[in-house]
């Protein structure tokens, strides 16, 4: 995951407030003709899909085409939402799933893209392969869907939180959270001292600089749950949900 302070990676659109589950209740009830809805489910999983494709040994233009027919036939046509059972808790296992189902029949039919026409194919913004995460390529199939879809989640986690800050001019509490826990996780470097930090943003005591690093991860952990709520259809697969995704950005550092 490489965060970036001008990232818009996920944005704040707050338009999707149902849960993953909800939507796809709507969309099996008919209701879910939503393109903004279905195009945020779209902008959320199709890397976390790519990434499973690339590691199941499809290479890149493969894997797309496959994303692409994925999305066009389960998410827009509706072919194996029909199956979603909340029930089984985690949206992200189903999604899973329905990869694996979707593969599976693509091996008795025609190419994706002679099947599909490309006016009708579901826009996603793939990366260049050149910057395909390296870390993604030592992980199994699943593992790199897994990945993929935890770095996603906590990019627009990250966004909204900066955004937040900023919003209310408090961009300091923002810079505080970065320097001293967020870089340093993800760069893995040793964190500079709250003397430093002060020294660098005119923040006038490192007992100021404490408070102000406590209330962003406090915000960070409150948006974070929220993130995860709307992924899972029972309460207590969030708290291991929350596990995984606080391991995955490094724990140990004390995020």
């Amino acid at each position: 995951m490489d965060y970036r302070d001008q990232t818009d990676i996920g944005g704040t659109r707050e338009s999707f407030l149902t849960t993953h589950w909800s939507l796809i209740d709507d969309v099996k009830r008919e209701e879910g003709e939503d393109n903004t809805l279905i195009g945020l489910l779209l902008e959320r999983y199709w890397k976390p899909v790519y990434c499973y494709l690339r590691r199941k040994g499809y290479d890149n233009e493969n894997a797309k085409d496959l994303t692409q027919g994925f999305f066009h036939e389960v998410v827009l046509n509706r072919h194996l939402v029909q199956r979603a059972d909340a029930c089984k808790g985690r949206f992200r296992t189903f999604m899973l799933h329905a990869v694996n189902q979707y593969v599976v029949d693509q091996q008795r039919k025609e190419a994706t893209q002679k099947r599909i026409p490309r006016d009708k194919l579901a826009q996603l913004d793939f990366w260049d392969p050149a910057v395909y995460d390296e870390t993604v390529c030592e992980l199994d199939a699943e593992q790199g869907f897994n990945y993929a879809w935890k770095a996603e989640l906590l990019d627009r986690v990250l966004t909204e939180v900066r955004d937040t800050y900023i919003k209310r001019g408090m961009e300091a509490h923002w810079y505080v959270f970065r320097d001293r826990l967020l870089k340093p996780v993800i760069e893995d470097r040793d964190a500079p001292s709250l003397k430093e930090i002060c020294q660098a943003h005119a923040i006038k005591d490192e007992i100021t600089a404490s408070n102000m690093l406590k209330t962003v991860k406090r915000q960070f952990h409150s948006t974070v749950r929220k993130h995860v709520r709307r992924t899972v259809a029972c309460g207590e697969i969030v708290e291991e949900e929350l596990k995984e995704v606080f391991e995955f950005l490094g724990k140990k550092r004390n995020m």
